[in-house]
C-alpha cells in the first residue's frame, strides 16, 4: 500500500516544526507497515534523486527557482509545485499507482490537488498553522491573502484534514468553515530515542562551559525568532528576573526577522550581557541546553502545537509556556510545568522566578511532563492514528479498498 507524500521540507532542508514532523511520522508509517514515497523540492542539484531511508523513498526534486531568496513566496510555490506534479505524473508508472496523497500545509497544496486530480486518488491535508493565525487575524497585504485563499482550497479539496491540537480544529471550523465530519485532532510527538542520546554527567558539564558560567542558571529558549514567537516579551521580562535572580543567563537559540530588533531590545533594558543569542544550534546541542537548563521558556503569542515543549519535556527539563494554542493542551499549570500570561512580560517573569525558586516543585513537574510525553506523544502511537485517517478516507471511496491497518 502507497501513500504519496508531499512535503516542502525534510532533511536536510529542515526549518522548522514541520519538516521534523514529516521526517519522523514516515518511518513510523513504514514500520506499521506502510510503503511510503515523500516528494520534495530541493535547492541542491546534487542532492536531487531518489534514495532509500529508513525504510521510505525520498524523492528529493530540483527547482532551481527556490534558490532565489523569494519576495512572493505563494507564486515561488507554486512555480514549484509545478515542477512536483511533472515530476510524480512521470514517475508514476514505474513508482505507483499511489493510494492516497498526504500534503503537509499550503505549500505543496497545489501540487497536491493537481495530482490529486490528475491521479484520481483521495488528498489528507495536515494543516500545521495558518496565516491567519500566525497575523492574529488580521491579512494584511495580498500575499498573506493569497496564502489563505490556497489554504481554504486545500481544506476544500481534502478528503480529510489532520490537525496537532484541538485548538487547530476550533481555528480550521472558525476560520474556513470546515465540517467537524472533515477535521481530525492528531497531535505530534518526538521521537524518545534520538532525543535522550547524548552525553554523560561530565560531559554535559563541560559542554555548559559553551554558553554559561559555573554558576549561572541557564533559562533557554529555541525558536524562529519571528514575532509570533513571543521572544520579546522574555527578553522584557529579563530585568524582572534578573532583580531575583541576578546569576541567571537566558539563552536565546534561533535565527529570524526578529533577531536584530530582540539585541535592540536587550540593549534598551541594559541586559545584553545577560541575555546572550548564540543564533543556530544543531538538535544535538539543543538536546544539551535542554539537559542543562534550570528552565526552559516558550512564550509564544500563537502557537498550533509546539513540539519544541515535548523535545524539552522528554529531556527533563522543566517549562515555562504562553497558555495558548496546543501548549494549553500538552502542558497542565503546576502539575507539568508552568503555564503564563500571553504577552505579558511580568506574567513571564514571574513562571521563570517561580520555578527558580522551587526546583523540587520543578523536577517533580518534569518527571510528570516526561510520563505523558511518553503516553500520548510517541510515533508509533501517532502513526497509528495516522492511519486510522487513511482507512477511513479509502473506506469512505466507492468500490473495493485496501486495508491500510497494520499486518
Amino acid at each position: 500500500m502507497q501513500i504519496l507524500m508531499l512535503s516542502w521540507e525534510f532533511p536536510p532542508n529542515v526549518v522548522g516544526g514541520l519538516g521534523r514532523h514529516v521526517a519522523e511520522l514516515t518511518p513510523a508509517l513504514v514500520q506499521k507497515g506502510l510503503t511510503v514515497h515523500v516528494v520534495t523540492p530541493t535547492t541542491n542539484k546534487q542532492n536531487a534523486g531518489v534514495t532509500v531511508e529508513n525504510g521510505m523513498t525520498v524523492h528529493r526534486v530540483f527547482a532551481p527557482t527556490m534558490e532565489v531568496e523569494a519576495t512572493d513566496i505563494h507564486q515561488q510555490a507554486r512555480e514549484i509545485n509545478q515542477v512536483l506534479a511533472d515530476y510524480v505524473r512521470q514517475v508514476s508508472a514505474t513508482t505507483g499507482p499511489f493510494d492516497l496523497i498526504h500534503v503537509h500545509d499550503w505549500l505543496t497544496s497545489f501540487a497536491g490537488i493537481a495530482l490529486k486530480q490528475a491521479l484520481n486518488i483521495p488528498l489528507v491535508a495536515t494543516i500545521h498553522a495558518t496565516e491567519r493565525g500566525r497575523v492574529r487575524g488580521h491579512l494584511g497585504s495580498s500575499l498573506q491573502w493569497a496564502i489563505d485563499r490556497a489554504e481554504h482550497s486545500l481544506i476544500a479539496e481534502a478528503s480529510q484534514v489532520i490537525v496537532c491540537s484541538h485548538y487547530m480544529y476550533h481555528e480550521i471550523q472558525n476560520l474556513f468553515g470546515a465540517p467537524t465530519s472533515k477535521l481530525e485532532v492528531v497531535p505530534n510527538a518526538v521521537n524518545l530515542t534520538d532525543v535522550r542520546n547524548g552525553y554523560g554527567p561530565q560531559e554535559l558539564s563541560a559542554f555548559r562551559t559553551k554558553y554559561a558560567d559555573p554558576d549561572d542558571q541557564i533559562i533557554f529558549t529555541i525558536s524562529r525568532l519571528v514575532f509570533e514567537k513571543g521572544v520579546h516579551r522574555l527578553v522584557q521580562a529579563a530585568p524582572r528576573v534578573l532583580a531575583e535572580h541576578p546569576n541567571a543567563r537566558i539563552l536565546v537559540a534561533g535565527k529570524g526577522p526578529e533577531a536584530d530588533n530582540l539585541k535592540q531590545e536587550a540593549a534598551r533594558l541594559q541586559v545584553s550581557n545577560r541575555v546572550n543569542f548564540v543564533g543556530f544550534i544543531s538538535d544535538e546541542d539543543r538536546n544539551h541546553l535542554f539537559r542543562t537548563a534550570a528552565c526552559a521558556v516558550f512564550p509564544s503569542l500563537y502557537e498550533p502545537f509546539g513540539i519544541v515543549a515535548l523535545e524539552a519535556m522528554a529531556l527533563l527539563c522543566p517549562i515555562v509556556v504562553s497558555d495558548v494554542g496546543g501548549f494549553s493542551e500538552m502542558v497542565k499549570h503546576l502539575d507539568t510545568g508552568i503555564t503564563v500570561y500571553p504577552d505579558d512580560a511580568a506574567s513571564i517573569a514571574w513562571g521563570i522566578v517561580h520555578t527558580l525558586n522551587n526546583p523540587d516543585g520543578a523536577r517533580n513537574h518534569a518527571l510528570k511532563a516526561r510520563q505523558s510525553v511518553e503516553m500520548l506523544f510517541n510515533w508509533p502511537r501517532i502513526a497509528g492514528l495516522t492511519i486510522e485517517v487513511y482507512q477511513r478516507v479509502l473506506d469512505s471511496q466507492t468500490g473495493e479498498k485496501p486495508n491500510l491497518q497494520p499486518t
